[in-house]
């Protein structure tokens, strides 16, 4: 794999013993992506550490040495519409796409990542195996436990294998229907030695993941990134980025941050700090300061969102003296009352001074992040939207003002995931669009057709399998996805079903047998908060 050649490695891979599990850890996208993805860096690294695995790694576009006979495949998943690329290397590999079709000589194939820890049943059918939650914890058992199996028969593998906590076999998972078409009525384990129920492991560790590879080949050129916090304290109630990944945790600065960033700045100069809210680490400031010092001046400085009312001056200096010219914030709405209903304490004279305080420490833009058709929304809000940005707009003249705004899609393990999207998003979006034109800023909307595929996924349950598989074949396009339903009219439940209704909170949701950080009564609590706004 040329692409090897211009890595650099912050960690020592061990030497295989002759009797090492030939294993390869595959990322569904294109090298320069998957090489980007911090969680499959620190996997991959992980992996060539132990002795005991021989892992070669699989992209798209560009591979290791391959073992003849694998014993395990995994893949990296983060992004809902790579599925269809996770099948074409089942196949390039050939290995039957289902798990019910491989035989005792196949690998077993296991994968982890955002997209199955959040709702792995749209793609259980696919799976062997599914890691649910923080790879630290996970994988040293999930590899202890495979080397205690390894001369047992396949079914007794996943058995034994499916009583490590977090571990999800979901073959040994009976799920029965009102109808084909109905809702789900019952979800057992095929026998009493499966757990009933699994639970998301969480790492609760303050040493968080750094990069173990740097490269000019990455998306982000020669990007060395830190982990500065796990999860965000604001719980906005749609928002799972929050919520699966409880508690919120910041990396203990003298153990994890500072030691990792004088290892990373060895070998870059830019460097990227990560996090849902990053700038909520208790001890920013100290590090800001850090970063600040005369001896980091070529260092190039990325930021993930950063929360409104955190950003003062001295951060939009630090950041543009470091390269930085523009600043991310998720604002969601301009309307006050949105912004109750989806618990993101913020004021609009917060995000005004936001953009004043940006301005003046010399950044050149202003990125605002909103979102359409949350419940409880109406037309007013979205026209507070446009009236906030004019505000912005006046307030801080000398800012470039982008604008992105998605449509809400539910997601599981969120006090939202009962709604359905609202198909007056769309109409939402345009409206934005002729109104925030004219004003000057740069209007970026998601795409609607993009946000109902994201819900199907996201919302879907094991009877969407053969849809994906005929979907991969028409193109990932809403037009296909439709035009699969229509196929397999009567074998599962409506588009509309899936994605725009509205659930009741009796109803048994696909991802029941699998517990987040919360459980959900505590979720039905948040979202009659919520609805009190309505």
């Amino acid at each position: 794999m040329h692409q090897a050649q211009a890595e650099r490695l912050l960690f020592t891979p061990a030497s295989p013993q002759a009797d090492a599990v030939p294993l390869i850890f595959a990322f569904p996208n294109i090298y320069s992506v998957g090489i980007t993805s911090l969680g499959y860096q620190v996997i991959w690294s992980t992996l060539a550490q132990r002795s005991d695995v021989q892992v070669s790694r699989l992209f798209t576009d560009a591979q290791e040495t391959l073992p003849r006979s694998p014993e395990l495949v995994g893949f990296s998943f983060s992004w809902e519409l790579d599925y269809s690329n996770i099948l074409t290397l089942l196949e390039q590999l050939q290995i039957p796409l289902l798990a019910k079709e491989r035989a005792a000589e196949d690998p077993l194939i296991f994968g982890g990542g955002p997209v199955l820890t959040a709702n792995p049943e749209p793609f259980a059918d696919f799976f062997d195996l599914i890691l649910l939650g923080d790879g630290e914890n996970l994988l040293p058992e999930f590899i202890d436990g495979y080397q205690s199996v390894r001369s047992c028969s396949r079914n007794e593998k996943l058995e034994k294998l499916a009583q490590i906590p977090g571990i999800y076999v979901p073959s040994l998972y009976e799920i029965s229907y009102e109808a084909a078409e109905g809702k789900i009525s019952h979800i057992q384990p095929s026998t009493t030695a499966i757990p009933a129920q699994v639970s998301k492991q969480t790492y609760r560790g303050n040493v968080l993941s750094a990069s173990t590879v740097v490269t000019e080949k990455a998306a982000w050129e020669n990007i060395f990134m830190v982990e500065v916090v796990r999860s965000c304290p604001e719980m906005c109630r749609f928002c799972l980025a929050s919520y699966l990944t409880l508690p919120f945790r910041p990396a203990d600065t003298e153990k994890s941050l500072l030691p990792a960033i004088e290892r990373g700045l060895q070998v870059s100069d830019r460097l990227g700090l990560l996090g849902a809210s990053v700038t909520q680490h208790p001890e920013f400031n100290e590090l800001l300061d850090y970063l600040g010092k005369p001896e980091f001046d070529h260092v190039r400085l990325s930021i993930a969102s950063v929360r409104t009312n955190t950003v003062d001056e001295k951060l939009a200096q630090t950041l543009a003296k470091r390269g930085t010219k523009s600043l991310t914030i998720a604002i969601e709405s301009g309307s006050e009352k949105l912004r109750q209903i989806i618990n993101k304490k913020l004021t609009n004279e917060e995000i005004l001074t936001a953009a004043q305080q940006a301005q003046a420490g010399g950044l050149q833009g202003l990125k605002l992040y909103g979102m359409v058709g949350v419940p409880g929304e109406t037309r007013s809000d979205v026209e507070a939207t446009v009236d906030l940005l004019k505000q912005v707009k006046k307030v801080a003249p000398g800012l470039r003002l982008t604008f992105g705004c998605s449509t809400f899609v539910p997601k599981a393990h969120t006090p939202f995931q009962w709604y359905g999207v609202n198909p007056e998003a769309k109409q939402r979006l345009q409206f934005l669009q002729k109104k925030l034109r004219p004003l000057g800023v740069d209007f970026r909307p998601e795409s609607y057709n993009w946000s109902v595929m994201q819900a199907l996924i996201s919302r879907g349950d094991r009877r969407l399998a053969p849809l994906l598989l005929l979907t991969r074949h028409y193109g990932d396009t809403l037009g296909s996805f439709k035009r699969a339903f229509k196929e397999l009219k009567g074998e599962l439940p409506s588009l509309n079903d899936t994605v725009h209704a509205d659930w009741s909170i009796a109803d048994k949701l696909p991802w029941q047998h699998l517990l987040g950080p919360l459980p959900q009564t505590t979720l039905v609590k948040h979202l009659q908060t919520a609805q009190e706004f309505f």
